[in-house]
């Protein structure tokens, strides 16, 4: 793990800066003015019940990841999987993606399994994150096309236009060129094979693998359930920011209600796949983008109700892995003096 670490030291800056790009972008223009006099306008109540339902969410990841691990050791306590993914969102604010080796280094710490076995069931876990992604992606798409197609066509040039059988044929050719790829690099031998063949080749067994996993663990059906629980907290964090907002002070979002939360989640999420420090920036971006070029909100709108949602959940994380930090240190404490 040191030696990956030491070998990824370009990467802080890189997504510091791209953070720091995304925000100006965002913010380029700001009325600071409006915009401090458009916080004290929203509901904070309904922040405050945001930020429940994401800390919910978190014992939700918890409960799931700690069934995947049950058989490496059934004595992994829920408390030990929640405090790995509290901290593990936490080291994300420090080095995007580091987060998933130090969730595996917590339960490693435990003595109860280790590093190299937990690894594994982190590999499920995002195996069925990406499905079920993209299956809530494939649902807006289908049940929102309008909205979403509209979206992502304003992320493109001018000249060019979408709909859903372009979008099906693009999605067929990738998946189609990956597949030669595959093909062509199992064939090559020498350094080829070995690096980027390599690289390719491993992400696309280890989805393979883990959606198969998870297909045939114990208790898959709970974990199934729990899978569901964790897109309804999402979209219900959505709905407590849109609820946030609406009222005689912002008009143009009363129109807003659940199903532009599942939407707004979906495109949320995006936002924090970015390889950005918490997300920072590119969910600011990309969720005022929404609401502009979608729902024909004001920027300045927009990009405040991606800000509250966005700042909501950070300080959730942040506050939660802190927590989470100082529990473990004191137990490490009473333990010594025991």
């Amino acid at each position: 793990m040191g030696r990956r670490m030491h070998s990824s030291w370009w990467k802080l800056p890189l997504s510091v800066a791209l953070a720091l790009l995304c925000l100006y972008f965002a913010f380029k223009g700001t009325d600071w003015k409006g915009f401090a006099q458009g916080l004290s306008l929203c509901s904070w109540w309904w922040v405050a019940a945001s930020v429940a339902i994401g800390w919910a969410g978190f014992v939700i990841r918890g409960a799931r990841w700690r069934i995947v691990m049950l058989p490496l050791n059934r004595e992994i306590s829920l408390r030990e999987s929640y405090d790995g993914y509290t901290i593990a969102y936490l080291s994300n604010f420090a080095l995007p993606r580091i987060g998933e080796f130090v969730r595996c280094g917590v339960i490693g710490a435990t003595g109860k399994a280790s590093f190299e076995a937990v690894l594994g069931t982190v590999i499920l876990e995002r195996s069925w994150d990406l499905l079920s992604l993209g299956i809530v992606l494939l649902l807006v798409c289908s049940l929102q096309w309008q909205r979403f197609g509209d979206f992502l066509s304003s992320l493109l040039p001018d000249t060019f236009s979408l709909s859903p059988m372009i979008i099906a044929v693009a999605v067929g050719l990738v998946l189609l060129a990956l597949l030669c790829v595959i093909f062509v690099c199992r064939r090559c031998e020498g350094p080829a094979q070995n690096r980027a063949a390599g690289r390719i080749i491993s992400a696309f067994l280890s989805l393979r693998d883990g959606i198969v996993m998870g297909l045939k663990m114990p208790r898959k059906w709970e974990f199934l359930l729990w899978t569901l629980l964790l897109w309804l907290s999402y979209f219900f964090t959505a709905w407590c920011g849109i609820k946030a907002f609406a009222g005689p002070h912002f008009p143009e979002m009363n129109a807003l209600g659940f199903g532009d939360a599942i939407f707004l989640s979906v495109v949320g999420s995006l936002g924090w796949l970015v390889p950005v420090p918490g997300g920072i920036g590119a969910y600011h971006y990309i969720v005022a983008l929404a609401l502009s070029s979608i729902y024909g909100i004001a920027w300045d709108s927009g990009l405040l109700f991606a800000t509250v949602s966005h700042e909501a959940q950070a300080l959730a994380m942040i506050l939660a892995g802190t927590l989470s930090v100082l529990f473990i240190q004191l137990k490490k404490i009473k333990t010594k003096q025991i």
